[in-house]
């Protein structure tokens, strides 16, 4: 017993066994070998390698995005002349990566808080009755008094007064020129598995270029300041028809790197998308349209409490970040290499289908491929207690 241990133990530390293989020479069978070879050999190179860099590990970014508008504009609304700057068309005002320019708007001021009719349409009445005390409307102005106002066979309400009526949208937009503002970015980016620190501001980009640079796709790619009109433009809207009831628009930085090669070639690029809606889409096609909120500002004449209500239309810019970092790692480089040897496995299996279930000689071909023992009449001074078939042996 313990010998025979000894030797099975000596024949698994000291044995080494090795496939047995057969040489087939046919023209079609080694035709379609190679040829799985070589298209093994294309996806490995061609798709893994170089389209998926499958020999560098990958990292994606932590970013940062700081954003400034500037720019004047000038409404002249029933002989009321006004300049509007930064910190009236720009919500909210902290320049954040995400934030709305006013294009268009309604105003209604001198609202108090008090009682007064509703709008038509809002809650039409003909009487106290149709009127209910103490209710309010989805899509009213306020509370309900349960008087109806004959003159205007409408509700009383007890909300700011006057209510706001917004059914008429200001066409053309108020604020036109805000096609000639401009919007500054920033943004920094860390790769922190290759610690790497980038910034759009990258080299050449400094305070004398930046004064005067404006971004153009062709002559100015890597300048940080953007019209309004041509961020429009770019994202397929026509400046006009988006301004006059809103929409929103993404700014897309990307920062796809490759930082096997000198780290001044990572640089951004930028994309301009419309994030609402379809460009082409005629605005009968849709169930809501544009972008809007209301803003109020409180002011006090006297002791009487009263504000200023405006409905902002506007376009909503999202500036987003996309981050894809690449260098040489030795562990996915061996992985790739070792999945496409294993790949290279599938040209054995189809040409043995072929030889054994599909060419005439299949039957030769299997033989010659395994080799069969009986195991009832075993011959115990053979070799192995194996014997040949009678087929084999042919």
């Amino acid at each position: 017993m313990k010998s025979q241990i000894s030797s099975a133990l000596s024949d698994f530390f000291f044995e080494y066994e090795t496939p047995r293989q057969v040489l087939v020479r046919n023209r079609r069978v080694g035709v379609v070998c190679r040829l799985i070879q070589l298209g093994v050999l294309a996806y490995i190179i061609g798709w893994v390698f170089i389209y998926e860099k499958g020999y560098q590990s990958s990292d994606t970014a932590v970013s940062s995005v700081f954003s400034k508008m500037k720019g004047v504009g000038y409404t002249n609304v029933n002989g009321a002349e006004r300049v509007w700057d930064v910190a009236d068309y720009v919500f909210p005002p902290q320049g954040d990566s995400s934030f709305v320019v006013m294009t268009n708007y309604i105003i209604t001021e001198g609202q108090k808080m008090g009682t007064c009719p509703e709008l038509q349409g809002k809650a039409n009445c003909t009487k106290d009755a149709d009127c209910e005390g103490g209710s309010f409307k989805r899509t009213g102005h306020g509370q309900l008094t349960g008087v109806c106002v004959p003159a205007n066979k409408t509700c009383e309400v007890l909300a700011w007064c006057p209510v706001e009526n917004d059914h008429n949208i200001p066409d053309p937009p108020l604020l036109m020129s805000a096609e000639n503002y401009t919007l500054f970015i920033k943004n920094s980016v860390t790769f922190p598995l290759f610690q790497v620190t980038r910034s759009n501001l990258v080299e050449g980009i400094d305070s004398s270029y930046i004064r005067k640079c404006l971004h153009d796709p062709e002559k100015a790619p890597l300048c940080p300041i953007f019209k309004l009109g041509d961020i429009v433009k770019l994202s397929g809207f026509n400046f006009e028809t988006i301004a006059k009831e809103g929409g929103a628009i993404g700014i897309v930085v990307d920062w796809t790197c490759n930082l096997d090669v000198d780290i001044k070639h990572c640089k951004p690029k930028y994309n301009f998308h419309g994030l609402y809606g379809n460009p082409g889409e005629t605005d009968k096609a849709r169930a809501s349209v544009g972008y809007n909120f209301r803003y109020a500002k409180h002011y006090l004449d006297g002791s009487v409490q009263k504000r200023t209500l405006l409905k902002v239309f506007g376009i909503r810019i999202d500036i987003i970040v996309q981050s894809l970092a690449r260098k040489f790692d030795i562990i996915p480089t061996l992985t790739a290499i070792g999945s496409g040897v294993g790949i290279f496995g599938v040209a054995t299996v189809v040409c043995d289908l072929v030889l054994l279930y599909l060419l005439p000689k299949r039957e030769f071909y299997k033989n010659m491929k395994f080799k069969y023992t009986d195991t009832q009449a075993q011959d115990p001074d053979s070799e192995a207690g194996s014997s040949e078939t009678e087929a084999s042996k042919k």
